[in-house]
Order: structure tokens, then sequence, then C-alpha cells
């Protein structure tokens, strides 16, 4: 596809190296994206310290930009710290996706846990799509994750994560140390969505009734467009009630839909296999986009 002259980066700078770098990593993205004149959506600045990066950004569809996120070490390890800061400026889109799963490794004993910690504004108008390839934890990975996500004014978001039980198809299954996820979603500075969980699969069986029970992934999908009223997200809370129903199959997948206090709502799932996680995942992004936007869905294009 060719570049606009009005696509192309503008400020790009690399962040000093952060004092005592020893083994671990303290890589650092902050994108920020603006519309330009001509209504399209450019990634105006990328400050980056690896061992994250920006491959390389694409427009998508008539409006959006397209940024792939990528892990030069090709996985996060054990002490390593990860800041990802994006700000999507008034009426701008932006869409984020991965280069392919995010592999979590093993953890040394003497090693502190993984910490990626990611900030998401979006501003009046705009709109952020967040759709990264699942995470694979590694047997003895220890990963913490903290999210924060700021949405003004007729902001939207489509914004998900899944979770995979470790190499399932070399049999690994539930055999990391620690995955703690907390998760904080705010509207015009009030409060959305509060999450907060722990696996820790060797003190508490994940398979347990009270957890995962027989299912080995889970996801999570939130749909926000700030400003609609109540009734709206209700009449969307049923329409996707019916496709999780749809969806559903009780000892393989399971699907659930509910409403935010205000602006959004959020699908969960579990599955045991991961394709099923992903397709149902694309399943909703296209029903909810086309009720809240009048769209059908880009799915972003993959670089290897």
């Amino acid at each position: 596809m060719p570049t606009h002259a009005a696509d192309v980066l503008l400020e790009e700078t690399a962040a000093p190296a952060a004092p005592g770098f020893k083994s671990s990593a303290h890589g650092l993205l902050r994108l920020r994206f603006e519309r330009a004149a001509n209504a399209r959506t450019t990634l105006t600045s990328c400050e980056q310290r690896p061992p994250l990066q920006v491959v390389r950004s694409f427009p998508s569809g008539e409006s959006a930009r397209l940024v792939h996120l990528h892990n030069l070490s090709g996985g996060v390890l054990g002490g390593d710290v990860l800041e990802l800061s994006v700000d999507v400026r008034e009426v701008a889109r932006a869409q984020l996706t991965s280069t392919g799963a995010t592999r979590l490794y093993r953890c040394r004993a003497s090693t502190p846990a993984a910490l990626q910690r990611q900030t998401f504004r979006v501003g009046r108008g705009a709109l952020l799509e967040y759709l990264p390839d699942e995470l694979i934890p590694f047997a003895g990975a220890r990963y913490r994750q903290e999210t924060f996500i700021e949405l003004s004014d007729d902001a939207g978001l489509f914004w998900w994560e899944a979770v995979a039980p470790g190499r399932a198809a070399r049999g690994e299954l539930f055999e990391y140390d620690s995955l703690r996820f907390k998760l904080d979603l705010t509207a015009c500075g009030l409060p959305l969505a509060r999450e907060r969980f722990a696996l820790e699969p060797a003190l508490r069986p994940p398979q347990s009734p009270t957890r995962l029970g027989p299912y080995l992934y889970f996801a999570t999908f939130y749909v926000c467009r700030v400003g609609l009223p109540a009734s709206r997200w209700l009449e969307l809370e049923s329409d996707l009630a019916e496709l999780a129903r749809t969806l559903s199959d009780p000892g393989s997948t399971l699907w659930g839909v509910s409403t935010l206090p205000a602006h959004g709502l959020v699908v969960k799932a579990l599955g045991v296999r991961g394709r099923n996680i992903t397709r149902g995942l694309n399943d909703f992004w296209r029903a909810s986009k086309s009720a809240l936007y009048g769209e059908a869905p880009v799915p972003p294009r993959k670089v290897y």
C-alpha cells in the first residue's frame, strides 16, 4: 500500500538505557496518534527503548492507523520491566496488534517477576482497537501486568486479551509460577471496571471449580463508547448474549456478556482450545463495531 506524506512518522527518539542495566531489560514504548488535515490518523510520536519496538505502521481502513508491537527479545524475560504508553488524540483512530503470541519465559529463583505496565489514553471522539495475540506463560514464568485505560467523552474502545495455559502443544499446562493482573478502566474520570486476580498453579489449582474448572484458556474483551445511553447498552448486551449462547458449547467453550455501570460492556470467555477463543473474539468485535459505529472491522495485517 503506498505511503502518503501525512502517514510518515514525524518523530522518533530513543530513550537512554536504564542505569545499572544487566541481564533484565527496561523497555519503553510511547506512542502518540493524531488526526491529520486529510482526516487520516498518523503516528506523530514514537519513543522506544529496546526490547520494545514498533515494526512498522500502516493505514487501516479509511482513517485509522495500524501499529505492530514487537519485542526484540522474542518474549518477556524474568526481571524485565516493560512500559507501554499509548495516547490517541482527539478524533484519531488507532489499531494495535502484536507480531505474534507474547511468550513469558521462565524466571530464575533469584530474579523478580517480569512486569509489564501499559497505559492507554483515548481522547474525545477517538477510537482505540487493541487486538494482541495471546499470552503464553512458559513453565516457571512469573509475570505481573498493570493496565490503565482512560477514556474521554465519545471515546471508543475495543480491547481484548487472551491467556493460554502454557505451551499446550507440548503438554505444558499450568506449569508457570504465577500470573498477576491488574486493570483499571475509567471514563471521564469515573471508574467503569477494576480487575485484580492472580493465578498460582502450585498453590491454588486453576482447574478448581471456583477458578477455570475444566477450561484451559481465558479471555476478556472490553467494548466501550462513552456517552451512549444505558438503553443502548442493554440492547447491545441482549444481542451479544444471544451470540454468546450460539458460540458456547459447555465443556468446550463458554462465553458471557455483562454491561458495565455505564458506557460499555465486557465479554468473558473460557475455552479448551485457543482457536475457538480467537474466532469468538473476532465475532464479538464484528458484532459490536457494527452496532456502535455502523462499520465492519478491519482485521489487522500481520507482519513476521
